[in-house]
């Protein structure tokens, strides 16, 4: 595969998954983020990055666009430590998870008006929810994700 078909279907899967209605946080950038990297490379995390500004070009930019999208490229940098199992796979796509809420809600309390410790405590508390959320899409889209790199993966061994 190239670089250009890689790059598409991200920004294939990642569209739909922002563009369809959805609970907050309930898309597939987290997994994507994770697995784009540690099946390809980290010379692939701009593909998501770059998926990811093209959609926000459309919904929408935000205060916290810099944790976010630093959120996604350290969660490809740690994708390669990860990348032994579907085990430890599943374990990385879900430390990014978490690496994204703190980050970005971290975010969240530098950039507004509750700078101090009490107020960043309330703002990781108040986005439990949408935590609650990334974890449940970033558990369904990597199981979505393992399933198509076994596929592949079956096909490749096959044909050679």
């Amino acid at each position: 595969m190239n670089y250009l078909k890689i790059a598409i279907g991200v920004l294939i899967v990642l569209s739909a998954s922002r563009f369809i209605p959805h609970p907050p946080n309930f898309t597939s950038l987290l997994a994507l983020s994770f697995y784009i990297p540690a099946v390809f490379g980290i010379k692939y995390i701009p593909i998501v990055v770059l998926a990811l500004l093209f959609t926000d070009l459309i919904i929408g930019f935000h205060s916290t666009m810099f944790f976010t999208i630093g959120s996604v490229i350290l969660i490809g940098l740690i994708s390669k430590y990860f990348n032994h199992s579907i085990i430890l796979r599943l374990f990385g796509a879900l430390t990014g998870a978490i690496m994204f809420y703190l980050l970005t809600n971290f975010g969240v309390w530098l950039i507004g008006s509750h700078s101090n410790s009490l107020g960043l405590v309330e703002t990781y508390f108040v986005a439990l929810p949408f935590f609650g959320y990334s974890m449940v899409s970033t558990i369904l889209y990597s199981f979505i994700f393992e399933i198509i790199y076994k596929i592949l993966k079956t096909k490749l061994i096959v044909s050679n």
